[in-house]
């Protein structure tokens, strides 16, 4: 089922040329996915793993099978400044900065978009009608079994102190992280940590001491982390890492007991896009794939939950809303990356 639009002849390949206007924000990858006698395309931006969204293409081509889709790979901070600054024609944003999605809009940038699927999103999984949150991915450590040879490996953020602390040279300059000057999602986790616990500060203070490694993905740190340039990597996409089913025997994934920070990935369609059709279209895709009750097997990301206080005590949800723009205040978030700095970037 997975690859069935194959049968109508799909083309999947790394597309640059002639794929839109001259810009100025850095491309990660950008990927068309052709079909037969195309009639038109749908434009999204996504800060998504090409690799891990694929699935979600191809199901949503056997139902629209002449609309191709050509997908653009980027940054949260590069989607931003995209569609913040730029205004380019994209028909759907799709990020895991969930703070970045709400201020977009909040800042008039998105379009309203109401359809049948939209009423399986509960209220607290969607803002203004205009973003709709279609995951739910925790933050996890991410550690290389072979690195933790006779040592108790962490399930909390102060068992990653204490043997931070107690053995500094095995972890001296293998330890890793977002660098979250550059990275929204990474700035999203940081900020949401600060505020349930000051834990995260003696964690970054501690990592500080052991110069650390710093990161714009999630895909970085855990193909360090199983290559063994790293011993464990710190708020990493679980979604990611479990993906990886290669490699299963090489690293494994720890949602911490303390509390385990979840992020809703989100969609929304930008004011800027040429076919908001098309992009309403593809976000009741991504809604009915994540939030019906059937479920669908090409769903590549964690089951998600309808319920906003789940039975784990430890699971802490991010919810949408005007909360999460408080850290984006100008003021606020030079003071957070002032600490955080001084925290990572000892001498």
């Amino acid at each position: 089922m997975r690859f069935a639009l194959l049968s109508f002849g799909l083309i999947l390949s790394g597309w640059v040329a002639q794929a839109l206007p001259v810009q100025s924000f850095e491309i990660e990858v950008q990927t068309r996915f052709d079909v037969p006698d195309a009639e038109r395309t749908l434009n999204i931006i996504s800060t998504a793993d090409t690799d891990l969204f694929t699935p979600l293409v191809v199901a949503f081509q056997s139902r629209n099978p002449t609309v191709s889709v050509n997908y653009v790979a980027v940054s949260s901070a590069e989607l931003m400044k995209a569609l913040q600054i730029e205004g380019a024609a994209f028909d759907l944003a799709v990020s895991s900065a969930m703070d970045l999605q709400t201020k977009l809009s909040n800042d008039g940038l998105t379009l309203p978009h109401k359809s049948p699927a939209v009423d399986l999103v509960p209220d607290w999984a969607k803002w203004r009608d205009q973003v709709f949150a279609f995951t739910q991915e925790p933050a996890a450590f991410v550690v290389s079994r072979g690195a933790f040879d006779g040592l108790d490996v962490p399930r909390t953020r102060q068992d990653l102190i204490s043997l931070l602390r107690n053995h500094p040279d095995r972890f001296r300059g293998r330890v890793g992280t977002y660098d979250i000057r550059i990275s929204g999602l990474g700035y999203l986790f940081a900020t949401q940590d600060a505020r349930t616990s000051e834990t995260y500060w003696r964690l970054m203070e501690t990592m500080g001491n052991l110069s650390p490694r710093l990161y714009c993905c999630s895909g970085d740190m855990i193909d360090d982390v199983q290559s063994g340039q790293l011993a464990v990597a710190y708020n990493v996409l679980g979604s990611y890492a479990l993906a990886r089913t290669d490699l299963a025997d090489s690293i494994e994934v720890i949602e911490p007991r303390d509390f385990t920070t979840v992020m809703l990935r989100s969609a929304a369609i930008p004011k800027s896009a040429e076919n908001p059709d098309l992009g309403g279209a593809f976000l009741d895709h991504l809604i009915r794939s994540s939030w019906s009750d059937a479920g669908q097997d090409y769903y590549p990301f964690p089951a998600i939950s309808g319920d906003p206080d789940p039975d784990n005590a430890t699971l802490r949800p991010i919810r949408l809303g005007p909360g999460l723009l408080v850290y984006l205040d100008s003021f606020k978030r030079a003071r957070f990356l002032n600490e955080w700095e001084d925290a990572m970037t000892q001498r």
